[in-house]
């Protein structure tokens, strides 16, 4: 026996859920994902999500509403007559219609050790804030923001170099194997439901581009963390100097270094750069425009020499 579910999710992090669910014998009959969006090197043309591509592969009829305000959206998803909804990195807020449209509602994939971190950006918020624990977890799902009780849950530890890339991946097929046991759980009636703790909830707001910035006021610890925590994307960055005019440059990874002086200045030939408190170095950058290249690369290319400030 198998269960008849509806799968709604978009980026690439979603894909590896989506596979499982279907490589363990249940019916996907429908996917939702967002719609097509403008892409390719002049953004002229409409590129299918990672969730619609795939599920393209395996068949599965795709939906892409804007919303659920719609009242034959609605209808065609209860028409689906599904048994679940699996929801993982979707990106619509779903109308309480949606969350009740299945036979045993909506369950959510979400990336992070609620109630620590409900929101848009768990990951990168996570490591922005120094935290050494993250996870996943499959909750159910009710009309608020990653409120709802949880079934699993699966903690993942956070390396003192690990940029949110990396944690990302790892997220991505821990998810993977975590739902495909609820589901499975689910499906014999044998999964728990604890409800959240009402202490500790914390918001993992959307990155926002006036945050990407280094601040070299704050700690060498808080500067690294905000690299890694915005690699590869969007990428923290600093203003530098090149050829007479200033140009963005952003840091791709970095090492917590000893150094002093006066916050923003390069204190060696190595790149080590002062913060508030103690120094950062960076170990691959990128230029507007160019190739991500470690720090030895890009220093030959781009000579920074010692007491130059950056910002």
């Amino acid at each position: 026996m198998s269960l008849r579910i509806i799968f709604m999710g978009t980026p690439e992090f979603s894909v590896p859920t989506l596979a499982a669910l279907a490589a363990a014998g249940h019916e996907i009959v429908a996917v939702y994902t967002q719609p097509p969006r403008p892409g390719g090197r002049r953004g002229l043309d409409l590129q299918k999500s990672p969730v619609h591509q795939a599920a393209e592969l395996l068949g599965v009829p795709v939906l892409t509403p804007v919303n659920f305000k719609d009242e034959a959206d609605r209808r065609t998803f209860r028409a689906f007559d599904a048994d679940v909804a699996v929801v993982v990195a979707y990106g619509l807020l779903l109308p309480e219609v949606i969350l009740t449209g299945t036979r045993l509602g909506c369950y959510n994939g979400h990336a992070s050790l609620l109630p620590r971190w409900r929101g848009a950006a768990p990951i990168q918020r996570a490591i922005m804030a120094g935290d050494h624990e993250t996870g996943m977890m499959v909750m159910k799902m009710d009309k608020g923001l990653d409120t709802g009780p949880v079934a699993l849950t699966k903690a993942v530890q956070i390396g003192e170099t690990m940029t949110a890339g990396e944690l990302h991946d790892r997220l991505m097929q821990v998810g993977a194997n975590l739902m495909k046991e609820a589901i499975g759980k689910l499906e014999a009636d044998d999964l728990p439901l604890t409800e959240q703790a009402e202490a500790g909830v914390v918001y993992a707001a959307k990155i926002s581009k006036a945050e990407t910035r280094i601040d070299f006021a704050r700690t060498g610890r808080e500067v690294h963390d905000h690299i890694r925590g915005l690699s590869p994307f969007p990428g923290a960055w600093f203003e530098l100097d090149i050829a007479g005019k200033p140009e963005r440059v952003k840091v791709l990874n970095s090492e917590r270094v000893t150094g002093d002086g006066a916050a923003g200045t390069v204190l060696d030939d190595n790149l080590t750069i002062a913060c508030g408190e103690g120094a950062v170095r960076p170990t691959r950058l990128q230029r507007a425009g160019g190739k991500a290249l470690a720090v030895a690369d890009f220093l030959r290319g781009t000579p920074i020499a010692a007491g130059t400030r950056v910002g």
